[in-house]
This record gives structure tokens, C-alpha cells and sequence, in this order.
């Protein structure tokens, strides 16, 4: 590789980071020392812990503390990075190993054009290669290739290798926002569902009877699932207004002595004795919540006496009620990653799977990194107040949607099931962001924009062209005789409401901007704001009054 750097084009230097991660110590280095018969090698990464169920009562994000570690890891340091990350995989390794050679060294555009499309989806072989092994633990270059797509540290600049070493590993801030090998690892224990798009079979296989049965299990399995994250969010609720209500009984229950009888307390003052009103209140709203979880209790039991039989009903079939946690789900997982993360990018985009700096130009707050995401999701929510809210039984429940990270330079994000077909009360959605976008926000936002939609509409079912944001927003679009895809619109819409209504910009059409702001509410600092700034606003909020006033609202 010395040979070819000295003649090497602008191109193939910046890939190779000879003019950025290189020093006169650390040579670049030689590809044709590879070795297939390598040991596989390096530090063994420490296990992330699985995410928590939903949990209903919590209200927002957790703040950001930390957004890189004060000291990075070592593992981009490591002078047998590369080698560790191709070695252990088979005869793919030597293909893509050639193949990339082939492309390093060309200097014909029109060669690297056909070594780049020959490399591709030998690279993406090989990836589904490392994907097995993450129900299991990684070596750090592997976790990386997958989490980031980062082959070999040489590729990227020495300060953009140095921020990634930054980057936290672990997901400290328990939530549901995965990086790939994360998700892989996730799904190959059991610990996810596969999604539903390309779900793997699951059980044993045998009879239509069975077959149909282990559909029936899933199903009342989701609604034990559900009613359960139900019940837990009215225990807490309970436990609230319990410890409410005893606060407020010790308030009442403090009486000063009297000044001349010291062995008398004092009467009731006035806090006292509106205290009354509100321990009735609470009493009253204790009664109510107890109601509800015996009705949850039921529903909950139900489902577990349901569950009993089909399982008891399946192994009389000859199926098995057991989850197959093995290579097969990851390998269907990985398959949908694929897909992900072509729709990531689009047609025209840029489909090159390995990170390198000719492709790589984010500043490190642009990166969709765990910690940038999860505060772009808790700006999106500090907006648009109900982004991650699911009406279930007149209650709207907040449930963040799971996240995957894909490392890709796409510029789309979008929501890839809006939730569980088996539970449709508590269980996430899951969406998909690019890490390496032109514009991050943007990104979150198409795919926020898109789950809001799919939620909205399989809640509507038959009638989401007459009912909800989807039904208002079809009859808007077919009033106005617009053209083009439907959601694609909505997507826009739903970007220029976040960044420019917000702000009061007006930029959507009066009628639909009344639309948004009835069934995409802005949160109320929002609202607060805006009603000083135009006329316009205030005759929004002043229609949310009347309707409050009103018995249909």
C-alpha cells in the first residue's frame, strides 16, 4: 500500500485517510498482509442491558448529562482492527477483501464505479455473517463495523476516529433507542420481536391446526402483555393519589394546642377544612381507579387462562410453545435491517455501507448517535405534545416507539410498524433514523411524521379517510385537488407545522393548519407563545375555549 500511495489520486487518499489519520508513525496499512486464517481477537464487550417495559406513568425524556465520555476507548487503535473485524467469517471475507482492493486501487472511474456495485452486497453478505454472533458477545471491531459501519479506523479522519471513541456504549439512559448490534443482539435472544413485516416462523412448525393455534397464543399473549403494562400504570396511579391522600389526612389531623388548654388541640382551620373537600375528591377518584384495575385484573386473567389452555391445547398438537431464539431470527432481523436502511437512502441516494471519510461530513451533534436522538425526540415532544400518545379506552397513554440506529448516509427516517399486530394497547412502534444525514432533525421528523400517520390510520381502520388527522387530512388533500402520494404530502406538512408554524411562520393553508392544530396539538408553551404573535393563532386557541366550554368537545 506505500507503492500505491505515492501515485494515489485525491479520491482514494481521503478514503484511505492518508491525508487525515495517518502520521509518519502509523503507516497505512497493508491490505495485502490479510490473513483469513487470523484468530479472531480483541477486548470482549460488556453486555448492554436490556430496556425496561413500557413504562405508562413516566411524562418525558430523561435529561441529557453526557453526550461523549470524558476518555474514549482504545479499540480504533488497535493495528489489527481490520483484520479482526473480516476474520472468522468464511469465504466471503476473502471476496470482500478483494473486491475492496480492487476498488482502493482503481483509478478509472468507471472501474471504481463497478468494483463499488460489486463490493456492496458482498460487504452486505458478509455483515449478515457478523449478525449471527450477537445473541452472543462481539469483539469490539465487530460490534463497530456493525453499530457504526467503521471497517477499518484508517478510513475516517483522525479527529472524526477520535469523536466516535467518544461515543457513549452503553445505554445508560434506559431507552428504547437501539444501535444495530443492540437490536440484533435483542431480537436473537428473545428479549424483541421480530418485526412483523418478516417475521420468522416461530415455534416448530406442523399442522394448519397448529399453526393457527400458535397465531392464537401470540395474540392472547400480547393482550397478557398489554393488560399487565395497564395494570402496572393504575397501580402507580393508585399509589399516587394514596399517598396524596395521606398527606393530606396528617395535614388535617395537626392540631396546635390551644394557649390556655395545652392538653386541647386546636379546631379546624380554614386549609383544614378545605382539606375535607379535597380527601373526598381523592377518595372519590381512589374508588374510580379501583374499578378500573378489577376490570384489568379480569381482562388480565383472561388472558393468562387463555394462554394456559392454547399452550396446553399446542402441545397436544405436537407444536411447541417455546420461542426458536436462534441464528434464524437475526438472520430474518438482519433482512429487514437491509431493507431499512435501503429506505433510509432511497433510490438516488448514496448506498456505500462502509463509513469512510469521502462519504462521512457531520459536525458531531449531526451524528444520530443515542444521546443526539434522544434529545431530538424529547425536542420533537416538548412541540408536539401527544407525538408518542396512543388513545387505548378513553385514556391516551405515552409510549416512546422503539428506535433502530441505522448506519447508513440516508436522509429519511420513517416508522416501520406503528405497533404490536397482538398488542395494540401498550405494546411500541418501532421507527427507523439514519445516522449519517444531511439534516438530522429533519430525519426525526419524517419518521415521527410518519408514525404519527400509520398510528393514526390502523387506529381508524375502515374509516381513516373519514376519521381523525388522516381522514381530515385526505379530504383536505382531495378538496384541493392536489396530486402525488398521500403520506409523502403529510410528511411535509407535518415538517413545516414543527419547524416553521411553531414559530409562527405561516406556511401551511388556513384549513389545514386548523386541522393540525385540533388533531396534532402544539404543547401549551407553545400555544401561549404563538397567541401573541398573530391574530391568526389567537383565533386557534381561542377555538380550543369554546370547545372545552362545549359538551362535544
Amino acid at each position: 500500500m506505500a507503492e500505491l500511495q505515492d501515485g494515489m489520486d485525491p479520491e482514494i487518499a481521503a478514503l484511505l485517510g492518508a491525508n487525515g489519520n495517518q502520521t509518519a508513525d502509523e503507516p497505512v496499512p497493508d491490505f495485502d498482509d490479510f490473513s483469513l486464517d487470523l484468530d479472531t481477537i480483541g477486548v470482549i464487550e460488556a453486555e448492554t442491558p436490556a430496556v425496561a417495559g413500557v413504562d405508562l406513568t413516566a411524562e418525558h425524556f430523561p435529561p441529557i448529562t453526557k453526550k461523549l465520555e470524558d476518555v474514549p476507548h482504545n479499540a480504533f487503535q488497535d493495528a489489527n482492527y481490520y483484520k479482526t473485524a473480516l476474520s472468522g467469517e468464511g469465504d466471503i471475507t476473502q471476496r470482500v477483501h478483494g473486491v475492496l482492493q480492487k476498488y482502493l486501487n482503481a483509478k478509472d472511474p468507471k472501474d471504481k464505479g463497478v468494483f463499488r456495485q460489486q463490493f456492496t452486497p458482498a460487504f452486505w453478505e458478509f455483515l449478515a455473517s457478523v449478525a449471527r454472533k450477537t445473541p452472543g458477545k462481539i469483539v469490539a471491531p465487530k460490534k463497530y463495523l456493525l453499530r457504526f459501519g467503521i471497517l477499518h479506523p484508517a478510513f475516517l479522519e483522525k479527529e472524526v476516529s477520535a469523536f466516535f471513541a467518544k461515543i457513549v456504549v452503553d445505554n445508560t439512559l434506559n431507552q428504547p433507542v437501539y444501535y444495530l448490534d443492540e437490536w440484533l443482539k435483542a431480537v436473537g435472544t428473545g428479549v424483541i420481536r421480530n418485526s412483523s413485516t418478516d417475521e420468522a416462523q416461530v415455534g416448530g412448525g406442523g399442522s394448519a391446526q397448529s399453526v393457527k393455534l400458535q397465531q392464537l397464543l401470540e395474540k392472547a399473549k400480547g393482550k397478557q402483555d398489554g393488560n399487565r403494562a395497564l395494570l402496572k400504570a393504575k397501580n402507580d396511579e393508585r399509589t399516587h393519589l394514596e399517598q396524596t391522600l395521606v398527606e393530606r389526612i396528617s395535614h388535617i389531623a395537626n392540631h396546635q394546642p390551644l394557649p390556655s388548654l395545652h392538653d386541647i388541640g386546636s379546631c379546624y382551620n380554614e386549609a383544614q377544612k378545605r382539606l375535607f373537600v379535597e380527601a373526598q375528591d381523592l377518595m372519590k377518584a381512589l374508588i374510580k381507579t379501583n374499578n378500573a384495575m378489577e376490570t384489568m385484573l379480569r381482562d388480565y386473567q383472561q388472558a393468562e387462562e387463555d394462554t394456559h389452555t392454547l399452550m396446553a391445547k399446542l402441545e397436544e398438537e405436537g407444536g411447541t410453545t417455546e420461542v426458536t431464539v436462534d441464528v434464524k431470527a437475526v438472520d430474518t432481523e438482519f433482512g429487514t435491517i437491509r431493507q431499512m436502511a435501503k429506505m433510509t437512502v432511497g433510490r438516488q441516494g448514496n448506498h456505500f455501507p462502509v463509513l469512510t471519510s469521502e462519504y462521512y461530513h457531520s459536525q458531531p451533534h449531526e451524528v444520530g448517535t443515542r444521546e443526539n436522538i434522544i434529545a431530538l425526540l424529547a425536542w420533537v415532544e416538548s412541540i408536539d405534545s401527544e407525538a408518542f400518545c396512543r388513545m387505548y379506552k378513553n385514556k391516551l397513554n405515552r409510549i416512546v416507539p422503539y428506535v433502530v440506529l441505522i448506519p447508513s448516509y440516508g436522509d429519511t427516517g420513517f416508522c416501520w410498524e406503528p405497533f404490536d399486530r397482538f398488542n395494540r394497547a401498550t405494546s411500541r412502534g418501532r421507527i427507523a433514523v439514519p445516522m449519517y444525514p444531511r439534516n438530522l432533525p429533519i430525519a426525526v421528523l419524517t419518521a415521527v411524521a410518519d408514525l404519527r400517520w400509520q398510528v393514526a390510520k390502523e387506529k381508524a381502520s375502515y374509516y381513516w379517510m373519514e376519521e381523525g388527522i388522516t381522514g381530515n387530512y385526505y379530504q383536505w388533500f382531495q378538496k384541493m385537488k392536489l396530486k402525488g402520494d398521500l403520506k409523502a404530502s403529510f410528511i411535509g406538512d407535518y415538517i413545516l407545522w414543527m419547524t416553521k408554524e411553531s414559530e409562527g411562520t405561516q406556511k401551511l393553508d388556513k384549513e389545514l393548519r386548523g386541522v393540525f392544530w385540533r388533531h396534532l396539538p402544539f404543547s401549551q408553551p407553545i400555544k401561549d407563545k404563538l397567541k401573541t404573535r398573530s391574530y391568526v393563532y389567537q383565533e386557534l386557541c381561542q377555538r380550543d375555549v369554546n370547545r372545552t366550554m362545549s359538551d362535544g368537545y
